[in-house]
Parts: C-alpha cells; structure tokens; sequence
C-alpha cells in the first residue's frame, strides 16, 4: 500500500511495517554493489523490508562513444536521481567515482562505505600470461576508456599504444579475450574483486604507476537530503577514514573543475591521525604534470557531540553526522588548499588544454 511517498507493506499478522526502496543500475556490477548494501543494512535493522528497483541509465545507453566525449558529469546517476525525486526509490547505490562534486539541490550522499582496493588493475590477454606492462611488446594496445589512466601509463610506459574500450566489465572482458584487439586493458581492481574475478588481475598498478579517480573504489549511498529518517538509518554505513579522504579528494577536483574530461588523478592515506592528499593533473598525453602532496590533522579536538554536527551541512556532496565537523572541515580545506597550490603553478592551463583537445578528438 501507498500511503503519501512511502511504500508500506501488511504482513500476516497484521504489522505494517515501510518497505525502503533501493535504486540501482541494472549492470551485474552495480547489482552486486547494491545487494551488499543492502545485505548490511538487513543485518543492522533486521525489521526493515527492503526492495531493489533496477533501471538503466544513459551511461549504460551511449555505448559507442568515449565517457569523455559525452560531456555529461551525472551520466550514470541522472535517471536514478529521477526516481529518487519522484518517490520511486527512497535511497541509491552508487560507486562514489560517478558522483559528480556538486549534487543537485535536495539530495546528499547519506553514507560512504569502506572502501575496496582503489587502485588501477592490468587485465591480461591470455595469451600474454605472466607478462606485466613493462614486459609486453612494443606497440602493444591497452584498452582504457579513462584520460586519467591513458595520460599516466603513457608517460611511464611509452613503448605501449592506448585506445578507448567502452561497455560494462563484462563487456570489456570480453572484448579483451575473443578479439586481438587488445594486448590488455585497465580496469578499477575494485569491481573486478567485487565480481569475484581477482584471479584476473595480472598487477595492480602503485601511485607510481598511475594515481587513482577521485572516490575511486568506495561505494555511496545517495538520499533526499530531507529524509531524516533515512538519512539517519545510512548514516551507520560510514566508514570515518574513507568519508575523510574522499571528503578531500571531492573537493580537491571541486576546486579544479575538474570532471571526466579532464586527466586528474589522486592518492590519499590516513596515518596516525594525518591525512595525506596527493593530487595530480596532466595533459592528455601525460608528457605536461603538475604533482604535490599535503597533508593535514585530522585528530578530533572538538568536544561537540555527535549531535551537534548540523545535519544540513554537507561538504561535497556529504552529509557525515556522526563524524567530527572539525575533522571533515580539515579534509575539505586540504583539498582546496592542494587545488589552490596546483593552479598557481599552472595546473589550470594545462587542464584548459586538454579539454580542448579532448573536445576536438
């Protein structure tokens, strides 16, 4: 039963109890990544009646053109926000990377998860088992649909070619492996442990390889930002180290304008109570990079409770009650900062630049 925006159900004995709804992409991955929210959600309130709503979203749509070239920042999110508004789903599942840095006006991401590897994986071609990037042939191809990816490995690996691979892990595996195309291709590690396929990945690629997106590797829970209820039920999925870095990371590529169609990579780490930022941007062919780490306290010294963070606060895009205001403002003012002392060394040119000649491509 309907009763105002919400969904009900009536069990047999007569209890009414609300049905939460949950959005997602209707890819395998973006399945898996749901259920295993949804999976944590059923054990931390064990009454709730959950329901998982599938829809497909223009990213899933537009297969033949390069992420970059389309423009559009909310590509995957769009539709899901959509039925978000209408009431049609009261939360969704998405990997934190696809979110864009400003959310539209009445929704907040309510929960960032621990997060999976956030690192770069090579995906081999069978036949070339056992072999890492530094090792394949010249003129090898690599698959990667990500500027990020293609302008870092070229510089660092420059005996290799890269040419855009679209389409969902699936897809692309199977690109790689029935074709010739590709002597390999790059992907997330992430979704690959989250499909259950680590025994694919050849090497996993260190920030000296190649620095990962923005949110890269954790999963966030988007909400209407007026759901108290809802907002406060997710809430507990956050994970206090991963809300911190990508806090920073979120409002280090804010502060950049950057987005999909520009070459900005990241490295972030907490350790003993310091979170360190390491931002970089590039030109397309990674030949042009401006690189720099900072690093902040992120120690709570507040004495304010929990309650007292304002939950109409949110810093790009994230609403953290239950994280210490001080400690969140501290990652987001690292992030500008880190972006402040790239652009005054000219890290706006080079990024000016490489949307342009992306935009030509």
């Amino acid at each position: 039963m309907e009763e105002g925006p919400y969904k009900y159900i009536r069990d047999g004995d007569g209890k009414v109890s609300r049905v939460i709804r949950i959005g997602t992409r209707k890819s395998q991955l973006a399945r898996i990544q749901t259920d295993s929210v949804a999976d944590k959600l059923k054990e931390l309130y064990p009454e709730i009646r959950l329901e998982i709503v599938g829809m497909s979203t223009t990213g899933d749509k537009i297969l033949d053109t390069a992420l970059s070239k389309i423009g559009e920042k909310s590509l995957f999110t769009k539709e899901l926000e959509n039925a978000l508004e209408r009431n049609e789903v009261d939360l969704v599942v998405h990997s934190l990377k696809d979110l864009p840095t400003t959310l539209p006006p009445g929704f907040t991401i309510g929960a960032v998860l621990k997060r999976e590897n956030p690192h770069d994986a090579v995906v081999l071609h069978p036949k070339h088992a056992g072999k890492s990037l530094d090792t394949l042939p010249q003129n090898s191809v690599i698959g990667t649909s990500s500027l990020r990816r293609a302008a870092q490995l070229k510089k660092r690996f420059p005996h290799l070619e890269f040419k855009d691979i679209r389409g969902n892990l699936n897809t692309r595996l199977k690109k790689l492996d029935e074709k010739e195309d590709f002597a390999a291709i790059i992907l997330a590690a992430a979704g690959l442990r989250r499909m259950g396929w680590e025994n694919r990945i050849s090497q996993i690629l260190g920030p000296e390889d190649c620095m990962y997106a923005v949110g890269q590797g954790a999963l966030a829970v988007e909400v209407r930002a007026r759901d108290a209820d809802i907002l406060e039920m997710v809430s507990v999925l956050h994970d206090p180290d991963t809300v911190l870095r990508c806090i920073a990371e979120r409002a280090f590529l804010r502060h950049l304008e950057g987005g999909c169609s520009v070459p900005v990579a990241v490295h972030t780490e907490v350790k003993d109570c310091q979170l360190y930022l390491t931002g970089a941007v590039y030109s397309l062919d990674g030949s042009d990079s401006l690189k720099e780490t900072m690093q902040t306290s992120i120690a709570a010294t507040d004495k304010q409770c929990a309650e007292e963070v304002d939950e109409r606060v949110q810093r790009v895009g994230v609403t953290a009650t239950k994280i210490s205001g001080e400690a969140q403002d501290g990652a987001e003012r690292l992030g500008v900062d880190l972006a402040k002392l790239l652009l005054s060394k000219g890290a706006k040119e080079i990024l000016t630049v490489a949307r342009q000649l992306n935009d030509a491509r």
